[in-house]
């Protein structure tokens, strides 16, 4: 009898000295969740940093990656000549989004210290007569889906950053750079009420990038897009489960399609809806997402398809606060702060490969953690 009492003590004393522990590891984790979840600063120094890799390349017109259709020879003309606003920074979208980190940093820090000198670039190349060049080569019956959906994308968040620009220059720029933007409205518009099937992929062609981008400017300067991003969001992906979030990443990924289809959806659904949507859709990450995923790191970063994996860190990070903000997440932010921190600092290495475009993720990444709803 004895000896079972004993017994019986010591299996007591083990359970409660397990659950202690279980609690102060969930109480250690919890406040872990709580130290990191602090959004991450946009803030002079940073802007600072990142304002040159753009700065730099926005007119570098060399080396350039053109991805043009030949009609004839006639066609074989230098990057600017065929794209005088966004013929650096290697390819015509990451000149566009160049330009936005330009933009957003003058927007957002009116006393920057180099204000006048990227001023002066910027009216340089969104002059008027650039930006009807932009829209004849636009207008080529031979590339007429030039920089599908991703340039596109970035155009408009270039448009929308302009518009907020409150300022006699950022007006003006905004002026000569609406024709294109409108005719940017258009093709979107045709193109998504056609799209049958989306396209998840983590590069260029992702559908649920493209409409999320397009959305953020609809939903304040073009209701007829955006009506068409969410009728067909709803569409694409409203009844999709079990995205394999686990599988990513591919091995020259710079977005995540689970998480960008994941983040437009947080955009298109009231919360409640899309709470029901994403538990389905992501079963268990909503309580522990860095279960599912990790940070990734770059082998090579003179390979500029290995580069995109940087990218991927900051874009997983803006999905995540996008995400983390509307459920008021704290893991999905901490997880964001995660992400970008482990790129943010190995992105100045001199190879253009990366250099030409990572700011403006980090930009993008850094002003998703800022925003508040």
């Amino acid at each position: 009898m004895k000896k079972l009492l004993l017994l019986l003590l010591v299996f007591n004393w083990s359970c409660n000295s397990k659950t202690n522990v279980a609690t102060s590891t969930d109480q250690e984790n919890k406040n872990d969740v709580v130290a990191n979840v602090t959004p991450i600063p946009l803030d002079g120094k940073k802007a600072t940093y990142l304002y040159h890799f753009a700065y730099d390349c926005v007119d570098q017109e060399y080396p350039n990656k053109l991805n043009q259709v030949l009609g004839d020879g006639t066609y074989l003309k230098t990057p600017q000549q065929l794209h005088p606003a966004f013929y650096g920074c290697f390819d015509w979208h990451s000149s566009v989004h160049g330009h936005w980190t330009l933009v957003t940093i003058l927007k957002d820090f009116p006393d920057f210290e180099s204000r006048d000198a990227v001023l002066a670039k910027l009216k340089a190349t969104l002059t008027e007569t650039n930006i009807l060049k932009e829209i004849d080569y636009f207008d080529d019956q031979y590339n007429k889906t030039f920089e599908r959906t991703y340039g596109w994308a970035w155009l408009l968040k270039l448009a929308e950053s302009l518009k907020e620009w409150d300022t006699p220059e950022g007006q003006q720029l905004s002026k000569n750079l609406t024709p294109l933007t409108a005719l940017i409205e258009e093709k979107c518009i045709a193109f998504f009420n056609k799209l049958n099937y989306p396209i998840r992929v983590g590069e260029h062609p992702n559908t649920a990038f493209g409409m999320s981008f397009a959305l953020d400017y609809a939903k304040k300067y073009s209701p007829e897009l955006e009506q068409v991003i969410i009728d067909k969001a709803k569409v694409f992906y409203l009844k999709d489960e079990g995205c394999p979030i686990t599988w990513e990443p591919g091995g020259f990924d710079f977005l995540s399609p689970c998480l960008q289809e994941a983040s437009l959806m947080a955009k298109v659904l009231p919360k409640t809806e899309y709470i029901k949507w994403l538990d389905a859709f992501l079963p268990g990450f909503r309580h522990n997402p860095s279960q599912f995923i990790n940070t990734v790191e770059v082998v090579d970063k003179t390979d500029g398809k290995m580069a995109h994996l940087d990218g991927l860190n900051f874009s997983r990070a803006w999905c995540l606060y996008e995400m983390g903000l509307i459920l008021d997440n704290q893991n999905m932010k901490a997880l964001a702060n995660t992400h970008f921190n482990a790129s943010y600092d190995k992105m100045d290495t001199g190879e253009y490969a990366g250099a030409h475009w990572l700011a403006s993720f980090a930009l993008y990444a850094l002003k998703s953690g800022a925003q508040k709803l």
